[in-house]
């Protein structure tokens, strides 16, 4: 398949059959449908391992919401029982609005260390917890999107619908008589890219969103990373889509459209000149799947009004952490309340640096990220000794490596003679050539070595012990930060020269140009932003590889594996001059 066109192609999203959707336990201990309103007193506990409630609490279920076009969606409020107006904080996901109990919630918590008794298990999945926002004065609304459970219509699965679809409750809600006409949106995940595409539509009561980690661009960030069609997870994203409608099939769409440019995946990214409301984004350097997508929305959207928090652990345990719900506080106080509490004086942009040895730096202050003590500096790849230089190399050594080995990977490594601190964008510019096949699928790895030459690693999440061990040796690569990472199919190398800049290399997709006997091409390519300090002696090493070495993104779904075949040879130095660019911090 060979396509030079810029132009977007008009193609049809394609539909099947939700997945029957049956109320019980499998979907939370309320997922029954009873329309109703009840008080949920003080000390009330949803089940013996959730956490009591501190206050009150007026529980409306099963209301319904009329969107713009008729169709009819169901959702859960809850709101502290007070005569005062008050500001509601929405939670917009496909994930079940009861699903803060069903069994895959509190199972992959236990997995993962977290104490499900931290919450109340009202809280929808990655999202507020009722408990927490009503004892402060907020309600929360859990809805079901349109298609899913008993609300009515079909399922879309990010992208501008479900904008819409939230537009409309969010004007819903500000009309209530108990609201005071001030919406915010907050969660992780899914519950984040809903925020932005939710903001793009401008909704005039969204007071303030809180996008806690999440992508922004559904082909680049989920189903074509890379140009690869990794598709294992956007499967498992889309058996949330039970309902008696029908679902949008992403997964069958990546196979049919596998180019970027038509209405399909237009319609799934972020339109960021759209996004002005105030946000408090939350981000991490180590989630392989909303690391991009979270910085990327935080340096195109068009806010004023925002601020950045980088964290060091994993978004769900940094979600539910009570310093973290009392920053979040004050922030929604802010805009939601209007409360003169200082916000506006929170530093702009808080970031973390790793340094894998248990001496993490968090909070560190900038007015902008990348820290404007940046100075952007090429490391060249030296061949013959398999090294990193800050000059560049005269000598021409190609480095060959055979995909269809055990290891089919080349690496080069640098040792550093004092404290060096990596803040900011890294990207791989390569010279490449494919012997035996006429493409090449491409892993590139920033890896921290320390003096001894070992390779140091972190676990974001509580639980550390022998399972987590195994689930995270070769995937689960969200649990467990082994180094800022890459890829790219060479074929889908061509750059867009509109929004590619010198740190941040940006491909098209939207082209296939297979490579030619014996011939060599200049590649670029975007890696995870960073926040490490290599200390003297220790060592970097990045990492080519013809193999997916960080596998899948969490336990139970597969790794992508690349269609490699053939030789892979990385040429360097001379006219050849492949190098890594990294985000080095003045002191």
């Amino acid at each position: 398949m060979n396509n030079s066109e810029k132009k977007t192609e008009k193609v049809m999203p394609i539909f099947e059959s939700a997945y029957t959707y049956n109320a019980g336990i499998e979907h939370g201990m309320l997922s029954d449908f009873e329309p109703s309103t009840r008080i949920l007193p003080k000390d009330y506990q949803v089940g013996e391992r959730f956490k009591k409630l501190p206050v009150e609490i007026v529980f409306e279920k099963d209301v319904a919401v009329t969107l713009r076009d008729g169709v009819k969606i169901y959702v859960d409020i809850f709101r502290p029982a007070t005569k005062e107006k008050i500001p509601v904080i929405i939670a917009w996901s496909p994930y079940g609005k009861s699903g803060g109990t069903a069994p895959k919630t509190t199972g992959l918590f236990d997995m993962l260390g977290l104490d499900n008794a931290m919450l109340s298990g009202l809280a929808k999945f990655e999202g507020p917890d009722p408990a927490y926002w009503c004892a402060n004065g907020y309600a929360v609304c859990n809805p079901d999107p349109r298609g899913i459970a008993h609300s009515e219509g079909d399922i879309s699965m990010i992208g501008t619908q479900e904008g819409r679809d939230c537009h409309d409750l969010i004007e819903w809600l500000a009309m209530q008589d108990w609201c005071n006409s001030k919406v915010a949106m907050s969660g992780t995940s899914y519950l984040a890219f809903s925020q932005w595409f939710t903001a793009a539509e401008q909704p005039p009561h969204l007071a303030a969103i809180n996008p806690w980690e999440g992508l922004s661009d559904a082909y680049r960030d989920l189903v074509m990373k890379g140009g690869m069609p990794d598709l294992h997870f956007t499967k498992r994203l889309q058996v949330n889509h039970v309902g008696n409608g029908k679902r949008e099939d992403v997964y069958a769409e990546a196979l049919c459209y596998p180019l970027a440019n038509n209405e399909v995946w237009e319609d799934k990214i972020v339109k960021f000149d759209k996004i002005t409301v105030p946000a408090f984004v939350v981000a991490s350097y180590s989630n392989t799947l909303h690391t991009t997508g979270t910085f990327r929305a935080w340096r195109k959207m068009a806010s004023q009004e925002k601020w950045l928090r980088i964290h060091n652990t994993q978004e769900w345990p940094d979600y539910y952490e009570e310093t973290n719900k009392e920053d979040l506080l004050r922030f929604f106080d802010h805009y939601l309340k209007g409360i003169d509490n200082g916000w506006r004086t929170t530093p702009r942009v808080r970031y973390a640096i790793h340094d894998f040895e248990g001496g993490d730096r968090i909070n560190q202050i900038a007015d902008q990220f990348p820290p404007k003590e940046i100075n952007y500096q090429k490391y060249y790849l030296d061949g013959k000794s398999r090294s990193l230089k800050l000059d560049e190399i005269s000598h021409e050594i190609p480095v060959v490596y055979d995909t269809e080995s055990e290891h089919g990977l080349a690496s080069f490594t640098i040792r550093f003679d004092k404290d060096t601190v990596m803040v900011g964008y890294p990207k791989a510019h390569l010279w490449v050539e494919a012997k035996g096949a006429d493409d090449m699928d491409l892993f590139v790895n920033i890896q921290k070595l320390d003096k001894h030459g070992n390779h140091l690693q972190q676990f974001v999440v509580p639980n550390q012990g022998a399972l987590m061990q195994d689930l995270t040796e070769r995937g689960s690569s969200v649990l467990r930060y082994k180094g800022s990472s890459g890829r790219l199919r060479v074929s889908a190398r061509h750059l867009d020269k509109e929004l590619s800049t010198n740190e941040i290399p940006v491909h098209s997709f939207d082209r296939v140009e297979k490579l030619k006997a014996d011939e060599i091409v200049e590649i670029e390519i975007d890696l995870l932003p960073i926040g490490i300090v290599f200390y003297e002696g220790e060592q970097l090493r990045f990492v080519i590889s013809s193999k997916n070495d960080l596998g899948a993104i969490m336990p139970g779904t597969p790794g992508f594996v690349p269609e490699n075949k053939g030789q892979h040879i990385i040429h360097t130095g001379g006219r050849h001059d492949s190098y890594i660019q990294l985000p080095i911090k003045t002191i």
